[in-house]
């Protein structure tokens, strides 16, 4: 196994900011789930980028009104001291019903520095 290679952690060892954020964006908590990004945080999902906390506030308030779905959190993964990937499972009436996405996170100081959003 190389040093790059993300390697599995339990779910609780995941670091809060991220806990944060995925548990806030679950129930819909916009105010929340921005407090876990910085500033000058830049998230990429769907192929288009929201950069700054804005852009950001944005994509959270209309993401979570799009499609009704369930989200369970079913794997994380640790590259190094600042780059995660959170599994989670989608269902619901968006297109093709069912999907697996991994959010890797990118930290700096405590708090989201960069998220993308990836099958």
């Amino acid at each position: 196994m190389h040093d790059n290679e993300p390697r599995t952690i339990a779910l609780d060892a995941l670091p809060e900011v991220i806990t944060r954020y995925l548990t806030a964006h679950r129930a819909h908590d916009t105010a929340t789930a921005v407090t876990a990004f910085t500033g000058d945080a830049t998230v990429v999902d769907d192929g288009k980028t929201y950069e700054g906390a804005a852009a950001i506030e944005g994509w959270l308030g209309g993401a979570a009104t799009e499609f009704t779905y369930t989200v369970e959190l079913t794997g994380a993964r640790q590259t190094d001291a600042h780059h995660y990937i959170a599994t989670q499972h989608l269902e619901g009436d968006f297109p093709g019903g069912t999907v697996d996405l991994h959010y890797r996170f990118t930290l700096r100081d405590g708090l989201v520095e960069r998220l993308v959003i990836e099958p």
